[in-house]
């Protein structure tokens, strides 16, 4: 589906154009022109192909979709793919990664957002808005839309940040060790989508500054800089994250073999008085007429009472040892 298709000329709109008059304006020295495709048809990208001359391994990736975050060349152009990763609204609290394909030529920037419904207007005003920054052409908007995406990856590492710190005060509450272990991978999965997305995309964007750099990305090297300064810092927090939740897994792990020593305590314990009732039962037989002399006349209620002293004894040292 085409969301826009709009010609810039020196850093200010010019015009909202039909597909069919790219063409017409790809030509000027001082204009580019910016599409932006939601969902696109193979019948959309094969005339997007033609418009733009677009390399058809780049398109092959477009249309299947599902790539590694990457920023490749082919010849005076660039082919990035950058995800998406949004909070699922069919299931919260886990995660939905989209993506988003951006061919950038010379003369023109075409945006492919796939599975995400949540578009780049902003960006576009935001560029709009810019016209001294816009004038740099089609590289400066591969910049803001590769800014906007990472953008977005730091709410979503907050709130990991957050269900994080809500599973360490719960570490150490009696009986929740095996749901904070359960907790605890599945935030580990969250994190690791979050790392497949910028871990790829920081070593494709650390190409687009310094040293020998793409045409296109001249005249803006600080602005990816910037970026790549960005994904470095949210590169540096997941890694922090998942040593947090290894160390956290290890604690709960532990917390629940020290609740199943427990347990085992507290059936040793019943069982060693348990076994003083079976010894006492079993020297006197427990058959006599009168226990635990032959014919003594208090002979059962004795056996009684000693195995009930017995037993208490053992049940009040286990009890101030911890073990009850």
């Amino acid at each position: 589906m085409l969301i826009n298709c709009v010609v810039y000329q020196n850093g200010t709109k010019l015009a909202d154009i039909p597909v069919s008059e790219i063409s017409d304006y790809i030509c000027r020295p001082d204009a580019f022109v910016w599409v932006a495709l939601q969902d696109a048809t193979p019948e959309e990208l094969e005339e997007m192909q033609h418009e733009f001359s677009l390399h058809e391994l780049a398109v092959e990736d477009a249309r299947h979709g599902h790539q590694r975050p990457k920023i490749e060349e082919y010849g005076a152009s660039l082919f990035s793919v950058l995800h998406l990763v949004e909070r699922s609204t069919d299931k919260p609290g886990e995660l939905h990664v989209g993506e988003v394909d951006v061919f950038t030529g010379k003369n023109y920037v075409l945006s492919v957002r796939n599975r995400s419904n949540k578009g780049f207007l902003g960006v576009r005003e935001r560029c709009e808005r810019e016209p001294e920054l816009l004038r740099h052409g089609s590289g400066f908007v591969l910049y803001a839309l590769m800014d906007a995406v990472v953008d977005r990856y730091f709410p979503i590492l907050d709130d990991l940040e957050t269900e994080l710190e809500l599973i360490e005060k719960e570490i150490f509450t009696p009986g929740a060790a095996r749901k904070n272990i359960e907790r605890l991978y599945e935030l580990k999965g969250s994190v690791m989508i979050l790392k497949h997305a910028v871990a790829p995309l920081l070593e494709g964007a650390s190409k687009l500054y310094g040293g020998r750099v793409p045409q296109i990305c001249s005249g803006v090297q600080d602005y990816f800089r910037d970026v790549v300064d960005h994904l470095s810092r949210i590169n540096a927090l997941i890694e922090n994250m998942r040593d947090t939740i290894g160390t956290a897994i290890q604690v709960n792990l532990a917390m629940v073999t020290i609740e199943e020593s427990e347990v085992t305590k507290k059936l040793a314990a019943w069982a060693s008085i348990f076994a003083v009732c079976t010894a006492f039962a079993g020297i006197w037989g427990m058959n006599f007429e009168a226990m635990p002399e032959l014919k003594w006349r208090y002979g059962y209620p004795m056996a009684i009472s000693m195995i009930v002293v017995a037993c208490s004894l053992l049940y009040w040292r286990f009890k101030r040892a911890r073990w009850l």
